[in-house]
């Protein structure tokens, strides 16, 4: 979501510390017996490997990697770093506090394996023949927040020494991992976890009186999403609020025109390679929290993104529109729960600003070229919906569109079919409700 001027009255704002964080990345030991096809390995230079070779290499990874995971399921933090080269220390300092943010998190599941091989001519030339650069698949489930496990990638640089892999290098290939698949929030400084309820919270290390703060605005947003979303929710999510701002890649600026600056965003996580394209709904998400923005994070922001969480497993086909049409409906809905707070300032803006230029259900094209305007208008519609249809009528839409919209043909039997009208008809009857 952007972070417009706030145009309605009386939301508490929290007050939110900052510190630095320092970038990092993960992993674990292995061996072979002697004697073994794994032998050539050592000596034969990596172009030249066999398939069988490479088998085995990768064969002799995954065991070291299956051991990684299992130190940090039962905590075993000398496990965790016997395969790391103890000629670095900087890289051992790094992967344990890898070990320490992760021993954090409770995981109901975790492994790694080998993904496909990164070639990496610099560090062949550091490490020698035997270098085996690659994207490590982490694949895990956090429980009470994942129904089913998540996938993400890493990047690390093992070299043969003798007849154990060891790690070198955590950092080498990071250009080469997915965009938004990899940089969780464990893969950098330390953090703090606190918890309330079904709400995680993570935060930088000294910040713990921060996640108090932003758990208790969060398990706020949580009850006022579950007041206005009639369809099952519960309730749990991971709000993310460091300092660092490359935690799962977010981009903090959006669109083209008179674009936005984002406050925060709920990322969708997938079970599977995160380079391929998305067919199916994700699996889970977490909330990222633009570092420049922490000291303005407020609760009805949190509702925004919370209502994101809470659809997000319906399905992704549901237009841009009554998307955020709907995380604005329940965000302002929330808000005016309490009678001391209201939103007419905003209602006023979106009727005399924004309604009198629209002219279609706004798409991509109209939120790159004014976010404020598109949201607005989203909000306004999706408003007009609810107050026709109701909260279930509406969330019925949003469902059938979310998981069958294909097409435009689609869609236009959809919203006939919920609404009576169709899209011309929903946006002249839209600019004349009072709301």
């Amino acid at each position: 979501m952007r972070h417009p001027r706030r145009l309605f009255a009386g939301v508490a704002v929290l007050a939110l510390a900052a510190s630095a964080s320092v970038v990092v990345v993960r992993l674990q030991q292995g061996g072979s017996t002697p004697g073994s096809s794994a032998a050539a390995v050592e000596t034969t230079p990596p172009g030249d490997l066999t398939d069988a070779q490479k088998a085995v290499r990768k064969r002799e990874v995954d065991a070291v990697l299956a051991r990684r995971s299992a130190a940090v399921l039962k905590g075993d933090v000398k496990g965790f770093l016997a395969a790391v080269d103890p000629k670095q220390p900087q890289l051992v300092a790094r992967q344990r506090t890898l070990f320490t943010n992760l021993r954090q998190f409770a995981f109901t599941s975790l492994t790694y394996f080998v993904g496909d091989e990164r070639p990496a001519p610099a560090q062949i030339a550091q490490y020698g023949p035997t270098t085996f650069s690659t994207r490590v698949m982490m694949r895990y489930q956090l429980t009470g927040l994942d129904a089913k496990p998540v996938q993400t990638d890493v990047g690390y640089t093992f070299v043969r020494r003798g007849t154990a892999w060891v790690l070198v290098t955590d950092n080498a290939i990071d250009e080469t991992l997915s965009p938004d698949g990899h940089r969780q929030p464990w893969d950098f400084g330390p953090v703090a976890v606190v918890h309330r309820g079904k709400v995680v919270v993570v935060v930088d290390r000294g910040e713990k009186a921060l996640g108090d703060k932003i758990a208790k605005a969060s398990q706020g947003a949580v009850d006022g999403v579950r007041r206005h979303w009639p369809r099952p929710w519960n309730g749990a999510v991971m709000v993310v609020a460091m300092s660092e701002p490359q935690v799962l890649s977010i981009l903090w600026t959006s669109g083209a025109g008179r674009g936005w600056t984002v406050a925060a965003k709920a990322v969708s996580l997938y079970d599977g390679d995160p380079w391929t394209q998305r067919q199916t709904a994700p699996v889970s998400s977490r909330i990222v929290v633009n570092p420049a923005v922490r000291k303005q994070l407020d609760q009805d922001l949190l509702v925004h993104e919370m209502t994101h969480v809470a659809t997000l497993r319906l399905g992704t086909r549901a237009p841009l529109w009554l998307v955020e049409g709907i995380a604005e409906y329940v965000r302002a809905a929330s808000i005016e729960d309490d009678p001391k707070w209201t939103v007419d300032p905003y209602r006023k803006t979106v009727r005399t600003k924004y309604l009198p230029s629209m002219k279609v259900l706004p798409g991509q094209a109209e939120f790159n070229a004014d976010g404020d305007r598109a949201y607005g208008q989203s909000w306004w519609i999706t408003s007009y919906l609810e107050d026709r249809l109701g909260e279930k009528k509406l969330a019925a839409l949003y469902t059938d569109l979310a998981q069958h919209n294909t097409t435009q043909a689609a869609f236009a039997t959809i919203l006939k079919k919920h609404t009576g009208k169709t899209a011309p008809q929903l946006v002249a009857a839209a600019k004349t409700f009072r709301g």
